[in-house]
């Protein structure tokens, strides 16, 4: 049974995770804005020491590979590499909106019955959603087996999206940028919204084990995020000068 510690910092949840396989030991996250520099590495010592284990104990570390924010997804990744250079331990790379796919079904599965007869059916897609600024987004549909239907894109939400999918099946949108659509898609009757729904590193445990059982590692030299866009840095503003 594999040991893996999976880290989660695609959004502005900062998020560690410890599993046994795909059974869950411990877990520390926080929402709380830019705080991923200064607590990942807590959250991480925090949780090893706790679940009684020790780092080499660990069969692999499993991060978030994105799309998402460019400075959490370079916290992540760095950190995961640190680890695994110093550990001599296999990194797996999770896609970020797959991930939140399974997390989404599970929630959903476990959500009062009522909620489950009038939203949920073989046929329900999940379209999670990462804030990309503005009126974009950064998402893809999943299947009910995660199979992804629709491509990972960057995309400006107006009220032709999505209208091929929503036509005919019940959508679930999760996630931080679901929140700019629902005023677009609330009155539609096969569009759903999972309000509280957030990435968690509690989500990439079963896609980080079966990679983990097939051996699917990454190169450490090469391996970098799936930012999608490139990064764009904004302008300093210096009081008194122009």
């Amino acid at each position: 049974m594999a040991l893996l510690l999976c880290l989660e910092t695609a959004t502005e949840v900062c998020s560690v995770a410890l599993f046994r396989d795909d059974t869950l030991i411990g877990i520390k996250e926080s929402s709380a804005r830019n705080v991923h520099s200064a607590m990942l590495t807590t959250f991480i010592g925090e949780l090893i020491k706790s679940s009684d284990s020790n780092f080499a104990e660990l069969d692999a570390i499993a991060v978030s590979m994105g799309p998402g924010s460019y400075t959490g997804l370079r916290i992540g990744v760095a950190t995961a590499k640190g680890l695994c250079y110093a550990l001599d331990k296999p990194l797996i790379a999770v896609p970020t909106l797959q991930a939140m796919a399974v997390g989404m079904k599970y929630e959903m599965q476990n959500a009062d019955s009522k909620m489950q007869n009038a939203k949920f059916n073989s046929a329900t897609l999940f379209c999670p959603m990462i804030d990309a600024r503005r009126m974009e987004v950064y998402c893809a549909v999943f299947d009910q087996e995660n199979h992804q239907v629709r491509e990972v894109r960057a995309e400006v939400i107006d009220e032709f999206s999505f209208q091929d999918l929503l036509a005919g099946d019940t959508v679930i949108f999760g996630g931080d940028g679901a929140e700019k659509c629902k005023s677009i898609f609330e009155n539609n009757p096969n569009a759903f919204f999972m309000d509280d729904f957030r990435a968690s590193a509690r989500f990439l445990a079963g896609l980080a084990a079966e990679k983990f059982r097939l051996h699917q590692f990454e190169n450490l030299a090469y391996f970098e995020p799936f930012y999608l866009k490139d990064f764009v840095a904004g302008k300093p503003v210096v009081k008194g000068l122009r």
